[in-house]
């Protein structure tokens, strides 16, 4: 926020889940703190409806034009790290039709195979989480294996970006985390959940939407108490933690230069001040 106020600058969300209304705590948006920047990305689909890379590309694209025909400059921020790999990068994406016959074939085959069929598929997997889930598997397959004859040329805008990373010390890191669950969990993240399944949103489906809904559902479900609810997630979100930095560690030996500064001496400032010089 001081960054974009000191620019002129609007915020672009890269958040896979943020996009998604009434998903406020268990997202971590922070909405009260944007003031009067404008922020893109965030709330803009209900809960239940699927949200793509590819996806993600488009809006982006569009957002970003629109941001520079007001004179204003776009601020990509977060979050998942293939949404802001998949810009930096420019990733090649094509919008991927269901195939009813792929998926009659792929149906009885284990998890296992599944897995295998996709790592044939496409050696160069980006994200492994869709291993770890049947549908994503399934879905994460169709894509691999399409060959579309008619894709479109790529929306993405040449890109020069300059890009920032915050970095804590190992233990400041973790009871940063310790602390930020313990909060959001009593500002009510608990009844969002509750919110979310009243609204008709499976607990299939909240196992897709990240560790927190993951759990909170387990917890609801009667599968733990709450004190082992808040121990689990707290350390599966420090796992979190580490394999986010492994993913921007790669990120930079494949080229993309990360600027980072100590989050814990004036970040913005020295952004700032960096983009001076």
């Amino acid at each position: 926020m001081e960054i974009a106020r000191a620019l002129g600058g609007e915020i672009i969300s890269a958040d896979s889940r943020q996009v998604y209304r009434g998903m406020d705590l268990g997202t971590g948006k922070d909405l009260k703190e944007y003031g009067e920047i404008s922020y893109h990305l965030i709330d803009i689909l209900d809960p239940g409806r699927e949200f793509s890379v590819f996806e993600f590309q488009e809006r982006f694209a569009e957002t970003f034009q629109n941001i520079l025909a007001r004179k204003k400059l776009p601020i990509l921020v977060g979050g998942t790290g293939l949404y802001l790999e998949a810009v930096l990068k420019g990733y090649r994406m094509d919008r991927v039709p269901r195939n009813a016959g792929l998926r009659k074939e792929l149906g009885p085959l284990s998890l296992s195979k599944l897995a295998a069929r996709l790592k044939n598929a496409n050696p160069r997997l980006h994200n492994t989480t869709d291993l770890l889930d049947r549908d994503r598997v399934i879905r994460a397959i169709e894509i691999a294996e399409f060959h579309g004859e008619d894709s479109r040329p790529s929306s993405l805008p040449d890109l020069e970006a300059a890009v920032f990373g915050i970095r804590w010390p190992r233990e400041v890191l973790r009871r940063r985390i310790t602390e930020r669950l313990r909060q959001r969990i009593n500002q009510g993240m608990i009844e969002e959940v509750k919110n979310l399944r009243q609204a008709g949103i499976s607990f299939e489906k909240l196992d897709d939407y990240g560790l927190e809904y993951r759990y909170m559902a387990m917890y609801l479900q009667g599968q733990m108490n709450k004190n082992d609810m808040f121990q689990k997630l707290n350390s599966a979100i420090h796992q979190f933690a580490k394999r986010q930095e492994t993913w921007f560690r790669r990120m930079e030996r494949q080229g993309i230069r990360i600027n980072w500064v100590d989050g814990g001496q004036n970040p913005a400032g020295k952004i700032l001040n960096m983009l001076k010089n």
